[in-house]
């Protein structure tokens, strides 16, 4: 089973709302064929715990805008890792040291990246205009 088309539209704004915000090392991991909870993970890097922040309040909103909310939310007192959990898939927000430390990537290095599009850079696609439907 790969991750869903919905998932993988809803991972895109996601992505685009963090590279707004300039979240760096964006990556989409389809970790469906793994897990049975979950489809995707949205992993990105901040340097700062106030970026952190505002990455994570981008992605929200810019989901929000759609009606999509988490259904469960970690780590946002002490801004180092933050975790919105979307039940199809999860955005892991992190500090770059965090980041580095606990590897995610090469946790899940078995499962298949999802190709994001250049997003926040002069000539990259245009993700924000990915149609959503609604559940």
């Amino acid at each position: 089973m790969t991750a869903t088309q919905r998932a993988i539209d809803l991972v895109l704004l996601a992505a685009t709302a963090a590279a707004d915000k300039k979240a760096e090392d964006i990556v989409a991991i389809d970790v469906s064929e793994q897990l049975a909870i979950t489809d995707i993970f949205l992993l990105c890097s901040a340097h700062s715990d106030r970026q952190v922040k505002a990455v994570v309040d981008a992605v929200e909103a810019a989901l929000d805008a759609v009606d999509v909310d988490p259904v469960r939310r970690e780590g946002e007192r002490s801004g180092r890792w933050v975790l919105l959990d979307y039940l199809d898939f999860v955005v892991h927000v992190q500090h770059t040291e965090e980041r580095q430390f606990y590897g995610l990537e090469r946790l899940w290095k078995d499962c298949p990246i999802i190709a994001l599009p250049e997003v926040g850079r002069e000539g990259g696609e245009a993700v924000s205009a990915v149609r959503v439907e609604q559940a």
